[in-house]
């Protein structure tokens, strides 16, 4: 007897719908949110999610709040692996279950989720590919309101690490090495420094390549196929070596999607720096490059 497929980088609506039926170990987080608007995330999520989905809130849950320790820097720190554990357990998630995430966002905000269980050792976690959109045109359930109240704390234990995470000392201490390919996933006029909505500083890391996150959706709201991702990256790396790029955005969550997107073409993981733009120009001594 074959035990039940392990969903580890994306999964369809027909996929999840029949995960559901199966009855084996499931949880599912909405992770939408707006930056410009943070209570709108919730509202969202209160209005239609997917039945028993929790929300997975980009302040409050998946960023280090003021004084707490963090394992990065920038505007959205990430929390210690512990105090996320601890947030994971005080939800009942346990380490035999598979996680689901999505946003309605593009992916804009599910993907850290899905790289914090990774971080934290954790295989099982998926993408739904094309979020609540997707779900909802394929016939997905929906429900208002505020969601499961958990009933049990969970077991979540820690493991190894499945993804990496890179340091503002490393990317400074590696800046301008064939070790570092830096890869920024904001949108080109950030990039270039013609505007900064958000940052002190308007520029990128110098050597940086650009490849805004949005590059990696389809217009049917899904991942490109893997062979165009394939393709795009290579154009993009132009001979570097796939294996030294580092995802960088404004504050590290953005980034993700790229971080999928190289994945589903068949890349290995690369690292994070959560840090990111946000980090990185906070200091005034760090190099700041502008234009293309």
């Amino acid at each position: 007897m074959t035990s039940a497929p392990s969903f580890p980088l994306l999964i369809s609506a027909v996929q999840l719908q029949s995960l559901q039926a199966s009855g084996r170990p499931l949880m599912v987080f909405d992770c939408s949110f707006d930056l410009a608007q943070p209570s709108a995330g919730m509202a969202q999520y209160q209005e239609a999610h997917i039945p028993g989905a929790l929300y997975a809130d980009l302040d409050q849950h998946l960023s280090a709040r003021p004084g707490d320790p963090a394992a990065s820097g920038g505007r959205h720190p990430l929390p210690s692996r512990e105090a996320f554990a601890a947030w994971l357990l005080s939800v009942g998630f346990n380490n035999a279950m598979q996680a689901v995430v999505y946003d309605r966002q593009g992916v804009n905000y599910c993907g850290r989720l899905w790289w914090m269980l990774k971080w934290a050792g954790h295989e099982a976690v998926a993408v739904l590919d094309g979020g609540l959109p997707v779900w909802q045109a394929a016939g997905g359930a929906v429900q208002s309101g505020s969601g499961p109240v958990p009933t049990a704390p969970g077991d979540f234990a820690l493991q190894t690490p499945l993804r990496r995470l890179v340091s503002v000392d490393t990317v400074q201490a590696q800046l301008g090495s064939a070790a570092q390919t830096i890869v920024d996933a904001r949108a080109p006029a950030r990039f270039r420094g013609e505007v900064e909505p958000l940052d002190p500083v308007a520029g990128h890391i110098p050597g940086a390549l650009n490849r805004p996150f949005s590059d990696n959706i389809a217009l049917d709201a899904r991942f490109k196929p893997a062979e165009l991702l394939k393709a795009e990256f290579d154009a993009l790396l132009a001979g570097r070596d796939p294996a030294s790029v580092v995802h960088q955005c404004g504050s590290g969550v953005s980034a993700v999607p790229n971080m999928i997107a190289m994945e589903v073409a068949g890349f290995a993981p690369t690292a994070l720096f959560a840090g990111s733009w946000s980090q990185w120009c906070s200091d005034p001594s760090r190099p700041c490059a502008q234009g293309a």
